[in-house]
């Protein structure tokens, strides 16, 4: 990013009251609401220039940022296209036809786990337990989950963000 880092007013007052949450010299237990303030204000992914700004916010060491924002998969290390697939490939999605789903994903978009369209517009994102065992398969995209899955919901799914019809918050 080659513009100076910094959130916009109503944002950092978001970020300000996140912080007031908690005893002073506890500041590191706002990270992950404010890294999700971050990477939904700076473009859907969390750079370096973005972490380190996060941290000086929360006077904690830069690598304090990136080791939480590397280790937990709703944080997006690199750009992503607009609708995010995340696909849960755990045992019982697994079981009721996950891989099937991913592979038709796959296939369909032309491209691999990690990997966002030509067109910006989809990243496939596997994904650990998404919480919807009972509902499998399932993806997640924004913050709704789509469950009972098939190849037919799949491409009306993929239809309807490519209309824009799909809300993601």
């Amino acid at each position: 990013m080659s513009e100076t880092i910094a959130f916009k007013p109503e944002s950092l007052a978001q970020v300000h009251k996140i912080i007031a949450r908690y005893p002073e010299g506890r500041q590191k237990s706002a990270l992950l609401p404010v890294l999700h303030l971050a990477q939904k204000e700076f473009g859907g992914w969390l750079d370096v220039p973005v972490m380190d700004y996060v941290a000086g916010l929360l006077s904690i060491q830069p690598i304090e940022v990136y080791e939480v924002a590397t280790f937990y998969t709703m944080f997006n290390m690199k750009p992503v296209g607009k609708y995010v697939l995340e696909v849960c490939r755990t045992g019982p999605c697994m079981v009721c036809g996950s891989e099937k789903i991913l592979d038709h994903i796959r296939t369909k978009l032309n491209i691999k786990d990690g990997e966002t369209t030509e067109d910006g517009m989809f990243t496939l994102k596997p994904a650990e337990c998404l919480g919807a065992c009972g509902y499998a398969p399932m993806l997640q995209l924004g913050k709704f989950f789509h469950e009972n899955l098939t190849i037919e919901k799949v491409d009306e799914i993929l239809e309807l963000c490519r209309q824009g019809q799909l809300a993601l918050d």
